[in-house]
Parts: structure tokens; C-alpha cells; sequence
């Protein structure tokens, strides 16, 4: 049902904006989408939605909190990791200088 009432509305904008009607018949769209965007029956199913849209987004924070410490103590852990897979790489944080092609010079 969702993908149906979009794709209405995309079709709508898209005649609206992309047709050479004329000025006559975009007032024709445009009374016609007034009056039903005014009907108790739309007016409702927005409120319903808003309410079910503020809903999901209350679950997903506290979904998002809950599971934030694990987040950051995996997000720690592979940090360490990759700093220490950083400190291998030739000629990083070596006295020397390294060659063109980042590799260290043989004693």
C-alpha cells in the first residue's frame, strides 16, 4: 500500500512539473490535490504516520543506546589493531629515511 500511495504522488509531481499542460489544468491538479490533502480521511493517515514515524524513532535511540558501549568498546579494540598493523609498515616512524618506495634502506 505504502509503495502505491508513492508511487501516486511521484506520478502526480511528475505530471505536474514535467507537463506542458498549461495553466488551466495545473489549477485543475492543484484544486484536486488541495482538496484531498483537506479530506479527514488524508488528514488522519498523516497523523497516523507522523505518530508511527516518532514511535519507530524512540525504539531505534533506544536500540542505539543500548547497544552504543559494545560499539565503542569493538570500535577500541580494532583501533588498537590498526595502529599496530600501521606501526609495521616500512618507514613509518623510523629514525631512517625511507626510500622512494617507502621501503627501508639495508645495513
Amino acid at each position: 500500500m505504502r509503495y502505491r500511495v508513492t508511487f501516486v504522488v511521484g506520478f502526480a509531481v511528475g505530471y505536474v512539473v514535467g507537463a506542458r499542460a498549461g495553466r488551466e489544468r495545473y489549477e485543475q491538479i492543484r484544486k484536486a490535490t488541495r482538496k484531498v490533502a483537506e479530506s479527514p480521511a488524508v488528514q488522519r493517515a498523516t497523523q497516523a504516520a507522523g505518530e508511527k514515524a516518532a514511535e519507530l524513532g524512540k525504539v531505534a535511540s533506544h536500540k542505539a543506546a543500548e547497544r552504543m558501549p559494545k560499539l565503542t568498546e569493538t570500535a577500541k579494540s580494532g583501533a588498537g589493531k590498526v595502529r599496530g598493523q600501521l606501526d609495521r609498515i616500512p618507514g613509518r616512524h623510523s629514525p631512517e629515511p625511507a626510500d622512494v618506495n617507502g621501503s627501508r634502506p639495508v645495513d
